[in-house]
């Protein structure tokens, strides 16, 4: 986005939120809020992404025990972002209606039954279906929460609350990971089921646990907040509302207006260039880890691919709580996209030239890199969308750049069929076009202005 244009409007509404923002109540009431808050919705957020990701910790299991194919494979894996896109605003739309206290803790049980029911896959057809299923009943929950933390929390602190959230992904998979291989071992070693059996059915259990528990913990607006004091709750409901009120001027008003809006469908565009960068990596972790220290999939593998969801939780931490300027942002956002296609391209000559060590440090920088990349791509539609547009601009955003995931798996296994390697480099390289592209769209942000920019303060006011 532009710098801060000059007009008296802007300035006296960028002084407003400075007078709002030095308030002590405010202060005090975004500390309470982000303790009371942050720790539930990242744990929903931990389980739904060890859920859509955890299928890749069963992928050579299924093949050998339910006849899955590894073209059925990559169309289930791609599938529940199908399911995900359809459902997604609509979610969004209830969301707003129901209040995310009950929705949010809906969408956490059902597809928490869904992921259990996993364990009982008995062949390609059934795969599918759930997982498409699964992309169904989750649809609605990362939206929700962007849209929940924008109505909660100030834009100067918004990109730390969503690294804050974000940290559920580098947590899902550092711990997800050695506790999928934990439970396949486990299950294979003292159980009767398949340990890709145990794994599905207890990790669908976690989501529905998760699911009552945030029905008890998460509170719908500061207003209903009885963690709150008077004074908090009025510094919040006005700081909240001068924001609504700068969007209102320039941001698209209504529903249809979201969903026409250019801004939006831009950067549904840069998110879906991440996602393809994210899932591509994701969904193949596992195999691509085993493949590059020479070892089957199980704890061993689990515990090394926790190493670059480790880094990634350090750095998606750091980023948010220092991008904290329009400029910032921006720059920093094009560079991580940068810095995602060049490790993703690494990775992929040191798989291909038997070089582990080098390939897992690029994935690791890979990793951390678009994992920091999430949280500033959030903030710059959340700079402009409010009420009824925030709920379908954000749902539209999210469900057609999460297609990327879609995309990602199908285009991998069709370059690597059209290019055949032993080490199927050619797949992974095409996953890293995609971050070079959303780099060049980042950077061109700055072609872009909004008024709710001055309620940042100076561009160079954090040290830029």
């Amino acid at each position: 986005m532009s710098p801060i244009p000059s007009d008296p409007t802007t300035r006296a509404d960028a002084d407003v939120a400075s007078d709002l923002l030095s308030s002590p109540h405010l202060a005090s009431g975004i500390k309470k809020a982000t303790f009371r808050l942050m720790p539930m919705l990242i744990i929903l957020y931990f389980v739904a992404f060890l859920d859509r990701t955890n299928v890749g910790f069963a992928e050579a299991a299924l093949e050998v025990d339910r006849g899955i194919t590894a073209g059925a494979y990559a169309l289930g894996a791609g599938i529940f972002f199908i399911g995900y896109a359809l459902f997604e605003i609509p979610s969004n739309l209830l969301l707003d209606k129901f209040g995310a206290r009950f929705w949010l803790a809906r969408i956490a049980i059902t597809w928490g039954i869904v992921a259990a029911a996993f364990a009982f896959v008995n062949g390609e057809p059934m795969f599918i279906i759930l997982r498409f299923l699964l992309g169904v009943t989750e649809a609605g929950l990362f939206p929700g929460v962007i849209m929940f933390l924008s109505q909660w929390f100030p834009n100067k602190r918004r990109v730390q609350m969503f690294a804050l959230f974000y940290l559920a992904q580098p947590f899902s998979q550092m711990l997800g990971a050695p506790l999928s291989g934990g439970l396949i071992s486990f299950g294979d070693q003292f159980t009767p089921w398949a340990g890709w059996q145990v794994m599905f059915f207890v990790e669908g259990a976690l989501a529905v646990l998760a699911g009552i528990a945030a029905f008890s913990f998460l509170v719908d607006s500061p207003q209903k907040a009885k963690f709150l004091d008077d004074d908090e709750k009025r510094a919040l409901k006005e700081v909240m509302a001068h924001e609504d009120a700068v969007k209102e001027q320039d941001g698209p008003r209504g529903i249809g207006a979201a969903l026409i809006s250019g801004k939006v469908w831009y950067f549904t565009t840069i998110y879906f260039c991440l996602q393809i960068a994210v899932y591509g990596t994701t969904f193949y972790l596992p195999q691509q880890v085993s493949s590059l220290i020479g070892e089957s999939v199980g704890w061993q593998v689990g515990l090394v691919s926790a190493i670059p969801w480790a880094c990634g939780l350090f750095a998606c931490y750091y980023v948010g709580k220092h991008a904290t300027t329009v400029r910032r942002r921006r720059t920093w956002g094009a560079l991580f996209f940068l810095i995602t296609g060049l490790a993703i391209l690494v990775s992929a000559w040191a798989g291909a030239n038997g070089q582990g060590l080098l390939g897992i440090v690029a994935i690791t920088v890979a990793v951390a890199a678009f994992l920091s990349t999430g949280p500033i791509t959030w903030s710059f539609p959340t700079s402009f969308l409010t009420g009824a547009a925030a709920a379908a601009g954000i749902g539209l955003i999210n469900s057609l750049g999460n297609l990327g995931g879609f995309v990602a798996p199908i285009m991998r296994t069709a370059v690597n069929e059209s290019i055949p390697t032993d080490s199927g480099a050619w797949g992974v390289v095409s996953l890293g076009v995609f971050a070079f592209l959303g780099a060049i769209l980042m950077w061109a942000t700055r072609f872009f202005s909004a008024k709710a920019d001055a309620l940042l303060g100076p561009e160079r006011a954090s040290g830029d």
